[in-house]
């Protein structure tokens, strides 16, 4: 069973939302969220093996809490209960810290999108001091697309995935920071 994680991930709250580590007890609505084709069908590569999404679980406490290497949440409504997933880390992709976040369908068109997204653009602009953050979004997901949108991201460049899809590169710069040319 995987060890609970150290203290750097800190726990932030929303108007709506709970964000909090994980904990070893959370691995099976972890992975009926995973597991669950409305929302994995725009994570990653896709859909995953449950025996993936178990490791993936593991993994959360193996490396990425044991070696402190970015944070990742749960995210639950007040009452504790889990609906979705966040992380902000930084990836070679985007050339920076990207955001992810995933919630349940029962939490769609809530507007728990676009509160989630914001707790983790703020963390990464006062927290960790960054200047920008990237989220990259299939170009099919109109909804995560207007999410960010909403937020003040710009659609900055396309990856033209092997599989033939695309995938939309978005940057939101903080107040007073300025869009890198080159992307």
């Amino acid at each position: 069973m995987p060890t609970p994680p150290p203290a750097t991930t800190p726990t932030l709250r929303t108007e709506r939302l709970l964000l909090t580590p994980y904990t070893p007890e959370d691995e099976e609505v972890f992975l009926a969220l995973f597991q669950d084709t409305r929302v994995s069908r725009w994570m990653g590569d896709g859909p995953s093996s449950e025996e993936d999404d178990r490791a993936l679980f593991g993994r959360i406490f193996t490396k990425v809490y044991a070696r402190s290497l970015f944070d990742v949440w749960a995210v639950r409504r007040p009452d504790g209960r889990l609906i979705g997933h966040a992380e902000i880390k930084p990836t070679e992709a985007v050339r920076g810290h990207e955001i992810i976040y995933a919630l349940a369908p029962e939490a769609w068109g809530s507007g728990l999108g676009t509160e989630l997204a914001e707790a983790i653009v703020a963390y990464g602009f006062g927290m960790l001091g960054l200047t920008e953050v990237h989220a990259t979004v299939a170009e099919p997901n109109r909804a995560s697309l207007a999410v960010l949108e909403r937020l003040g991201f710009e659609h900055v460049r396309d990856i033209a995935e092997d599989d033939g899809s695309t995938t939309c590169v978005l940057t939101r710069c903080s107040s007073g920071a300025t869009m890198r040319a080159g992307r």
